[in-house]
């Protein structure tokens, strides 16, 4: 049988290393190529020596075109408009697309979800198997309990994170929103500072940490008068958002175009 043919876009990145380490030690994957943008020091390298493994023989690619005209699928954890970038060269190759990257606007949403018309994606701004059954157990506690318990969502990151509220922080506050039967975006608050006034009942909060080298922490707050409920969940390492990755990319080679979700791979 042959291996399944995987492509990674910002293969330097913290990431794209985790990644190509991922594809590499699972069987059935193959690495068939990474890329970075033009410029980028670690263009040339060898992709398993740039990612403490054996030598390939593949360099990392300039232009990432061929590599996706090679590919089954192409796995992105990068930037907004690179992915917006590479979701239209996916749609020319006809390559299915796994997108990890956060902080996108709705304008970019939308162009995500005409491209899945043409091409199979799988898009999640969290990967791994704990923080999608997090999602799945918020949505049914938001839906238990009324609103006389007030929702936040505290996220913590490393201090190299260039958007807030994480991801992460935003599937659990949707999650949330959805249980309640209410718009997130009409109920949705933003980091507080100075004299905001009172809390607003039903609102759905989230306040953003950053420091040290902090994977990933997320917790979903259910604060009532005189009790509260909290829901964890605490990554030490990356690799659980590469193997979550690396299973949504097996699980997409052979499917349909479409918009799909980690609920999707995991059978949720």
């Amino acid at each position: 049988m042959t291996d399944l043919q995987f492509g990674v876009v910002g293969c330097a990145g913290r990431m794209g290393i985790n990644v190509l380490r991922q594809i590499a030690g699972t069987n059935g994957c193959a690495i068939t190529g990474g890329s970075e943008r033009p410029g980028h020091e670690a263009i040339g390298r060898d992709l398993g020596e740039l990612a403490g493994l054996e030598h390939l023989g593949l360099a990392v690619e300039g232009d990432p075109r061929e590599m996706f005209e090679r590919a089954s699928v192409v796995l992105d954890f990068t930037m907004p408009a690179a992915t917006l970038a590479h979701a239209a060269l996916a749609i020319e190759t006809k390559t299915n697309l796994v997108i990890g990257t956060t902080g996108m606007t709705a304008a970019d949403d939308a162009a995500i979800a005409q491209a899945a018309e043409k091409i199979a994606i799988m898009r999640e701004g969290n990967m791994s198997l704990g923080v999608n059954v997090l999602a799945q157990l918020t949505k049914q506690m938001a839906r238990m309990l009324d609103d006389d318990f007030d929702i936040e969502v505290v996220e913590m990151h490393h201090r190299y994170k260039v958007d807030a509220p994480s991801g992460t922080a935003l599937i659990l506050g949707r999650a949330a929103a959805i249980g309640r039967g209410v718009d997130h975006d009409a109920v949705a608050i933003g980091g507080r500072y100075g004299i905001t006034g009172e809390r607003r009942k039903g609102d759905i909060g989230y306040a953003s940490l950053r420091g040290g080298n902090v994977a990933g922490e997320h917790t979903i707050v259910f604060a009532a008068d005189d009790e509260r409920l909290e829901l964890t969940h605490k990554a030490t390492d990356r690799a659980i958002f590469a193997r979550g990755g690396v299973r949504a990319a097996r699980w997409l080679a052979d499917k349909e175009p479409g918009l799909y979700g980690m609920a999707d791979v995991l059978g949720l």
